[in-house]
């Protein structure tokens, strides 16, 4: 079962239960948070709140493709992990070396040490959903998108549903200097989240989402690329743990949980671009790439 939000003719703001077959149930809460605690004060799952409630309810007349669709979660904050994966190790050592692929770095320390690279990516104002626009940074020429996972969690660390999320990244700036990981991380409309939040109930094997990623100009395929959850080399209970260690999280928070898929090593993402973001049961999650005159407003 996935949980999405819309904008309904009244330009209102909706929650909504989409089935397996792709019926789009309206739902009585205000957000997940809302619902997640009104099955906890009834001593239900959230999932048996939301079919009991579908039971007796009619769906609307539209598919999610045909609806304005909104974040799935305001998310006060959005977490991210990094060096998750060894694809993700390689193309930071290749950055911070300039290609000295043969080079050993601190990146290949944080691969196998004990305690995971977690960085603050996102406030809810910085983040945008499905169809909105992306933004890069005027300040860098090197500029990616990075397909990963989302964990949507509870202040205690329960995960509650699993997401999609876009953690754009200036390569270069990251690569000149480790402390600069900041300004390559987190700016105006750096991350994107959406299309929709798989209940975690809904899920057998969370080691087990396909990811793709799609990257198109003028309207032509430029960039795809596939992985699997399966090649994480870090479990999701270990990288909540260090996220909640002597740290206060908020109901709601999203933890990304590191990319693997990335693109070669000339490209770059430009004004215009449109970033299609696949995982299997989740949807897809597309936003076109906007490089502003001014993002001050």
């Amino acid at each position: 079962m996935r949980i999405i939000r819309y904008l309904n003719e009244h330009s209102q703001a909706i929650l909504a239960a989409v089935t397996n077959e792709g019926t789009v149930y309206p739902l009585p809460q205000e957000g997940l948070i809302e619902l997640i605690q009104q099955a906890n004060a009834q001593s239900v799952s959230p999932l048996s709140l939301v079919e009991f409630t579908i039971s007796k309810s009619k769906p609307i007349q539209y598919s999610v493709e045909d609806l304005s669709l909104l974040v799935p979660i305001v998310a006060e904050e959005v977490w991210a992990s990094g060096v998750t994966y060894e694809r993700s190790r390689d193309a930071r050592n290749y950055e911070a070396t300039g290609g000295k692929l043969d080079a050993t770095t601190f990146y290949d320390k944080i691969y196998e040490a004990e305690r995971p690279e977690i960085f603050f990516k996102s406030t809810a104002a910085r983040t945008v959903g499905p169809g909105q626009e992306v933004y890069i940074r005027r300040d860098s020429n090197w500029q990616t998108p990075e397909p990963e996972l989302g964990l949507v969690i509870n202040r205690d660390g329960e995960i509650l549903g699993y997401t999609i999320g876009n953690d754009m990244s200036c390569r270069d700036i990251e690569g000149e200097n480790p402390l600069y990981l900041p300004q390559a991380k987190m700016w105006k409309n750096s991350c994107s989240i959406g299309p929709a939040i798989l209940l975690a109930e809904s899920v057998t094997d969370p080691y087990n989402f396909d990811i793709t990623c799609r990257i198109y100009r003028n309207d032509k395929l430029i960039v795809e690329g596939k992985a699997n959850t399966n090649q994480l080399k870090r479990k999701f209970d270990e990288l909540i743990s260090f996220l909640i260690r002597d740290n206060e999280i908020f109901d709601g928070t999203v933890l990304l949980t590191g990319t693997c898929i990335i693109p070669s090593n000339d490209f770059t993402l430009l004004d215009g671009d449109q970033i299609e973001i696949e995982i299997s049961n989740i949807g897809v999650l597309k936003n076109r790439v906007k490089l502003p005159n001014n993002i001050l407003v």
